[in-house]
């Protein structure tokens, strides 16, 4: 997997202070997408262990609220593959910061259903490291800039339980 960027101390995608990374990769090309340039699977950079550490490293201090994953899309197939390493390790070093994922599939039908289009074999253990998921394409013309942590009005922020049932995040 590349990657596009990161930001440190973002405060735009999420709650408090986090460490937001944009993945490389995304077939939904959504008109209006404020990243484009990540659609393309081969922007960027390699995504090593080496980002990994540096990730973990960035979200240690205790201001830091969590990490937020962006696109790009963090749920195409690939990405999940590579993704789930840096979640477990995450999780593990940080039980009590948040993972936020920000996706243009749907939860319940592209995700959660074993039949959807972005499921594959580690989905369903990377859903389960996810705190908040912001699910749904973004539509130009349901744009809001008064929406809080979407662009627009079919996006939906969720709070992932445990037991797989989600619940709009207030």
């Amino acid at each position: 997997m590349k990657y596009a960027t990161i930001k440190y101390y973002d405060i735009a995608n999420g709650t408090g202070v986090r460490t937001s990374l944009f993945v490389s990769g995304c077939t939904h090309r959504c008109r209006g997408c404020f990243n484009a340039v990540a659609w393309d699977f081969n922007y960027g950079d390699d995504f090593t262990q080496e980002t990994i550490d540096q990730i973990l490293k960035s979200v240690e201090p205790g201001y830091i609220s969590g990490l937020s994953l962006l696109g790009g899309e963090p749920m195409e197939p690939d990405n999940q593959r590579a993704l789930l390493p840096l979640l477990q390790q995450f999780k593990e070093c940080y039980p009590g910061k948040d993972i936020w994922c920000y996706s243009g599939y749907t939860y319940e039908t592209d995700l959660l259903d074993s039949k959807g289009r972005a499921h594959c074999e580690v989905t369903d253990e990377l859903l389960s490291y996810i705190d908040i998921l912001v699910d749904g394409e973004f539509d130009q013309e349901r744009y809001d800039i008064s929406l809080k942590f979407r662009g627009s009005s079919n996006q939906r922020v969720l709070q992932i339980h445990k037991e797989g049932c989600p619940e709009l995040f207030k």
